[in-house]
Parts: C-alpha cells; sequence; structure tokens
C-alpha cells in the first residue's frame, strides 16, 4: 500500500520520564511520524514542557533539528480539559493522512506499531485501525486476562454486519492507540465533545454507520495495563454509564451489559480453574464496585450534584455541564 503521512497526537499531564522513552520510541518507528502534537493539560501556574528537555529528561539529546523540528507542545488548561474536545482540537493543528491518537502511558511495542496500524487500511473503506493492548511486565493475573480478553492475538474488522455477532464490541476501538483516516474523520464532525468518556466508541459508531469498517490490527501493539481498585472502578465505570445515557444513539440498542457479564463469568470460571480462589473473590468483589458504578451513572440525572462529585473520576467536566 501507498503510505500515507502520520501525525501523533498525545493528550499528557504531568509526564513522567518514561514520556521521553515514548517520543523515542515513536522517532525510532520504521515509518516514523511527520509530527508529535503533544496536548499538555496544565494547573494554574504551570508551564509548557520545552521541547529539547523531552529527550534530555532521559539522559539524551536530539540527534539533530530534524526530530527537534517533529515535536510541538501546545497547551490546555486543566479547566478546560475534556476527552474529546481536548484531542480534537490536537487533530485541527494536523494536515496529515492519519492521524494516530496515543496515550502518554501507552509505549509500543517494537518498531512496527504505526506501520502495522497503516496497514490496516490497505482493507476497502477503512476508517479507524486500532491496535492491540498487552499487559505491562509484572502485571497482575487480572490484568493480564482483561487484556487478553479485550484484544485477542487475532486481528479482525468490525463492520454493521457485525452487531448480531459481536454485539457492543462492533464499535469497540480505544483511543490508547488508534489511528484515523483524517478526511474521513473531518467528515464525520470529529470528536463529540464536551465528553466524559467514549469519544473513541462514539467515533467508531459514526464511522461504521457512515458505511466504513473499523480494523483492529492486532500486530500493531503496545504495553499498556493499569491495576484499578475497586473504588477506581466505581469511578470509571460510573463515568462509563453516564457517557452510555448521554449517546443513547450509540448504546440505547445494544447492550455492554451483557458483555461485561460474559467477560466476568469467563474470567471468575478461569481463575477457579485455577485454584486462585482469593483473586476470584476479589475480582467478584471489584466486579460489584464496576456494576454499581456503572448503574448510578447511567442514572446520573436523578442524582444531586453533589452525589455526582463523590461518583465521577471527572470532577471538571461537570463544573460546566449544563446537560
Amino acid at each position: 500500500m501507498e503510505i500515507g503521512s502520520v501525525d501523533v497526537i498525545i493528550p499528557v499531564y504531568r509526564p513522567g520520564k518514561e514520556f521521553s522513552s515514548l517520543v523515542e520510541k515513536l522517532l525510532g518507528q520504521s515509518v516514523p511520524p511527520d509530527h508529535i502534537l503533544i496536548m499538555q493539560t496544565l494547573e494554574e501556574g504551570e508551564n509548557l514542557m520545552d521541547v529539547t528537555q523531552i529527550r534530555a529528561s532521559h539522559g539524551q539529546s536530539f540527534p539533530g533539528d530534524r526530530d527537534k523540528s517533529k515535536i510541538q507542545v501546545f497547551p490546555v488548561k486543566k479547566t478546560k480539559f475534556d476527552h474529546g474536545a481536548t484531542r480534537d482540537r490536537g487533530a485541527k493543528h494536523s494536515q496529515a493522512n492519519y492521524i494516530l491518537f496515543m496515550t502518554q502511558d501507552a509505549m509500543p511495542a517494537d518498531d512496527g506499531l504505526i506501520e502495522n496500524l497503516l496497514q490496516g487500511f490497505s482493507g476497502e473503506k477503512i476508517g479507524i485501525a486500532y491496535g492491540r493492548q498487552l499487559a505491562r511486565e509484572g502485571a497482575d493475573i487480572l490484568e493480564k486476562m482483561a487484556r487478553l480478553h479485550n484484544y485477542p492475538p487475532e486481528g479482525r474488522i468490525q463492520t454493521k454486519a457485525d452487531v448480531e455477532r459481536l454485539g457492543i464490541k462492533t464499535y469497540f476501538c480505544s483511543d490508547v492507540c488508534a489511528m484515523y483516516d483524517r478526511k474521513l474523520y473531518e467528515q464525520l464532525g470529529g470528536f463529540v465533545h464536551p465528553t466524559i468518556f467514549n469519544e473513541d466508541m462514539i467515533m467508531a459508531f459514526r464511522v461504521i454507520q457512515a458505511g466504513y469498517g473499523v480494523c483492529y490490527a492486532a500486530d500493531a501493539k503496545v504495553v499498556h495495563s493499569h491495576s484499578y481498585t475497586c473504588m477506581q472502578q466505581f469511578h470509571r465505570n460510573f463515568d462509563l454509564g453516564v457517557s452510555q445515557t448521554q449517546y443513547r444513539e450509540v448504546f440505547a440498542q445494544i447492550s455492554s451489559e451483557k458483555e461485561g457479564a460474559g467477560f466476568a463469568k469467563n474470567t471468575l470460571i478461569a481463575l477457579c480453574k485455577r485454584m486462585r480462589f482469593f483473586k476470584a473473590f476479589y475480582f467478584a468483589l471489584n466486579c460489584a464496585f464496576r456494576l454499581a458504578g456503572y448503574k448510578l451513572g447511567r442514572n446520573y440525572p436523578r442524582l444531586s450534584k453533589k452525589m455526582i462529585l463523590r461518583c465521577t473520576m471527572s470532577p471538571g467536566y461537570w463544573r460546566d455541564y449544563r446537560g
């Protein structure tokens, strides 16, 4: 296939030393990006990062002005951060054929990430290609099982024809590592905002409804996983429930609860077969917190503002919310 230009867009907030490793790995890809556009969220009084120090913080310096000129940093006030709006603003700075959205804690597993994502567009009418997420080194068994469930080793193309077979997974996509055809992205209006969660799945829904496919490119791999506590899962799933209520046109017709129940059942069975009974108990408790958060999120219009702020992981979103 003909290789098009690629810009990488990364929202960051107080990045650590590992961020310089991410930049280094992106610049060292077999198909390197044309630009790395960093959307840096700033607290009051914080300064924009110095591009020349991104690598210096990792004990290295830029090999030359060519790589240095590829990196641009744009400020985002913390009070104005929004999952959809911040990424959309980054997209507006790009003129590339493809835009790759990543998060600051996702690390390319090899130098073929961008090339393999581009290969995902070699099929007919593909609008998005998203990568496989691998569990980090030393990850808990629950992290590993969750990653394997959501990101299997086999790739696939998701289209309208898959709704009956895949259910909500038809619209699954993650901006932890997802590449978009920029022109189609713009034609569809970009990410919706304000968005508390799920800007990626909402866009995948629009892409599929427009007659295009979403490619899960299993050969495009990043290392990215988390071990969330019960309360962290509660807050995360509360916001998930809120987004599904706010965008009923995407989520009302297909239940995500069925998908979640299937994952929970299979994981519990697998843990018990391995005699990991304590892990099974903890996972069941964790699932209860997830379900409670999700149910409250789906019913957020009935909750007081005070209650919402106790439940959400995104209090800034509600500051100016008028819905």
